[in-house]
């Protein structure tokens, strides 16, 4: 199928499900116009990640790569009365802009927007004693992915999910010979939930305006 196409159901669906307020699409525009790379997740996607944290009961929801801060809006909107997200962003250029946006959309007494490489933030959450976080988004440098989900497994409970997005990258996964640093990070990301005692999970395939990629969600069981 081409892309025009999964792009046009993506539409179809969007119209009819996703509910997108002038928060979000400023979100998007304000990120495009301040030069960030398009890399926020799809309508429908950040609608996912919205209901999953609601389905989940979700109260503290932990955040790596904010980007423009669209995702995150998406996730704190879906958290009760008294509740909290953690968003971690390398780049100071991102948090400034996710920050404008957050502001905008009334979650900044929500949301906490940490700058700083996530492997040095996430260490400080820990000795803070700022989880356990019943969700977990990990959607940063993908290299990165084997450290974030052993700093996720650390700030996390039993009952709490992990989801990694971009895990699918045009379908490159299956390419074990891959000299995109990407790629691997990716698959041993995916190795290491599968052989983790703790975690029960799966991955999912997903297409449409942001092209072929998917998620992996994980349970932590124990």
């Amino acid at each position: 199928m081409p892309q025009q196409t999964w792009t046009a159901v993506d539409d179809y669906f969007n119209d009819l499900l996703v509910e997108q307020d002038d928060a979000l699409l400023a979100a998007v525009a304000d990120s495009a116009a301040a030069g960030l790379p398009p890399h926020q997740v799809a309508p429908n996607q950040g609608k996912l990640l919205n209901l999953l944290a609601r389905v989940h009961g979700a109260r503290r929801i932990l955040e790596i790569g904010t980007l423009g801060g669209y995702s995150t809006i998406w996730l704190a909107r879906a958290l009760p009365e008294g509740g909290r997200l953690v968003t971690l962003e390398a780049d100071e250029r991102c948090a400034a802009v996710a920050g404008a946006n957050l502001a905008r959309a009334g979650l900044a007494e929500v949301v906490e927007i940490r700058a700083g490489r996530a492997l040095d933030t996430l260490p400080l959450l820990e000795r803070e004693q700022a989880g356990p976080f019943d969700l977990v988004f990990i959607d940063a440098d993908k290299p990165a992915n084997p450290d974030y989900l052993d700093w996720a497994l650390r700030l996390t409970r039993p009952g709490s999910l992990i989801i990694g997005d971009n895990v699918v990258r045009d379908g490159a996964v299956t390419d074990s010979a891959s000299e995109d640093p990407r790629v691997q990070g990716v698959r041993r990301f995916t190795e290491l939930v599968a052989a983790h005692p703790r975690l029960t999970a799966t991955a999912l395939q997903t297409v449409g305006e942001k092209g072929y990629d998917g998620f992996v969600l994980a349970l932590v069981t124990a």
